[in-house]
Order: C-alpha cells, then sequence, then structure tokens
C-alpha cells in the first residue's frame, strides 16, 4: 500500500467508522467551535474526503444505464433529469466534511489537528502527498528484492548446517580387527608359488 494512499486510507476509515458513532447532538455539544475549525482545516490538508468524490458521479452513471436500459425511448429526458438532480444534491457534500471533521476532533486534540493542518499545508507536507506514492513505489520494490535475499540466505545457511550436522552424525566405515591388509593381497611366501600357478620370482622350479 501507498504512502498516499495510506494517508488517506487512514483518513477515510476514522471519518467512515465515526459517521454514526460520534454525530449525534451530544457529542457535537462537546467540540468546541475552533476545535472544530482546526478539524475541517486538518480535514483539508491531508485530502480525507477525496476518496468520496466518485461517489456521487458514479451513482448518477449507474442510475442512468439502469433507467436508459429500461426505458431507452427517454433516454434525453433521463439523463437531462439525473444531472439536475445529481448537481442540487452536490451541496450535500458539505455534510461528508462536517462528519469528517467530527471524527478527527473526536480522535485529536485542537493543537494536534493544528500541528496536521500546518505540516500538510507546507511545501514538505505537499510534498509528501505528491511524492509519497513513488517514494514508496522504490521502497516496495527495494523491500522485495531484500525479502527475496534474507529468504535465500537463510535457507542456504540453514541448509548448510543441517548437513554438516547429518554428515557428524553418519557411522564411520568399520577397519579390520587387526589392522591387517586384505588375504588377498597379501605378498606370496618365499618360494611358493604364486596363486595363479606361474613361477616362483627367483625362477626356482618345483
Amino acid at each position: 500500500m501507498m504512502l498516499h494512499n495510506r494517508v488517506r486510507r487512514l483518513s477515510v476509515l476514522v471519518a467512515a467508522s465515526a459517521v454514526f458513532a460520534f454525530s449525534s447532538p451530544v457529542f457535537a455539544q462537546d467540540v468546541t467551535e475552533s476545535h472544530l475549525k482546526a478539524a475541517r482545516a486538518a480535514v483539508a490538508a491531508i485530502h480525507a474526503t477525496d476518496p468520496f468524490d466518485s461517489i456521487l458521479p458514479q451513482a448518477a452513471a449507474a442510475l442512468e444505464s439502469q433507467l436508459i436500459q429500461k426505458n431507452p425511448d427517454m433516454q434525453e429526458l433521463i439523463g437531462k433529469t439525473i444531472n439536475e438532480k445529481a448537481l442540487a444534491m452536490a451541496s450535500r457534500r458539505a455534510d461528508l466534511e462536517k462528519e469528517a471533521a467530527l471524527a478527527y476532533a473526536k480522535v485529536f486534540s485542537e493543537k494536534e489537528l493544528t500541528d496536521i493542518a500546518a505540516f500538510y499545508s507546507s511545501e514538505s507536507g505537499k510534498k509528501l502527498l505528491d511524492s509519497g506514492p513513488t517514494v514508496t513505489r522504490d521502497l516496495v520494490k527495494a523491500a522485495d528484492i531484500w525479502q527475496n535475499g534474507v529468504a535465500r540466505d537463510l535457507a542456504q545457511q540453514v541448509g548448510e548446517t543441517l548437513a554438516a550436522a547429518a554428515k557428524a552424525k553418519a557411522p564411520a566405515a568399520p577397519a579390520p580387527a587387526d589392522g591387517a591388509a586384505p588375504a588377498d593381497n597379501a605378498a606370496p611366501a618365499d618360494g611358493a608359488a604364486p596363486a595363479d600357478g606361474s613361477a616362483p620370482a627367483d625362477g626356482t622350479q618345483n
């Protein structure tokens, strides 16, 4: 997961999980106006609600396609009506911004929100949001190479250790009891004919 997407995903999760939990009038009364203002600034700075930009257009497109399939003769009216109604509903985006601000205000203090907004509104913060995905992509590639190298070397080193241990436990080949050479390699006694019947080496005859 990219850094930029992680920041936004975290923001989305926090905002979405708090929509129903923290949007009650009681909770809203506990948040001061300055605290809420700092939360809105932080939400805007980190683009917390940007992933929701496509919700209304996608819903409108899906509805238009569905209705046109059922009523192809009304295609022009369907498209015009959906565009008008969707445009009128765009103002409800403010409700989402409010819920996101309330969610952040519940988790972060006013000072923390001010610090977050200040950083992500700075050149460094903007660069982190813009260039973070590229950096994270490079980091993921490097991590993959590192992971493969670590796994390979670990397997090799463990294999070598186990092989050495198995070799050390293997029984050695037994040596002759008296240490003498095998009988078939012994030299013939003086004057005795070799086992193959040839003449003795000194030329004597029996």
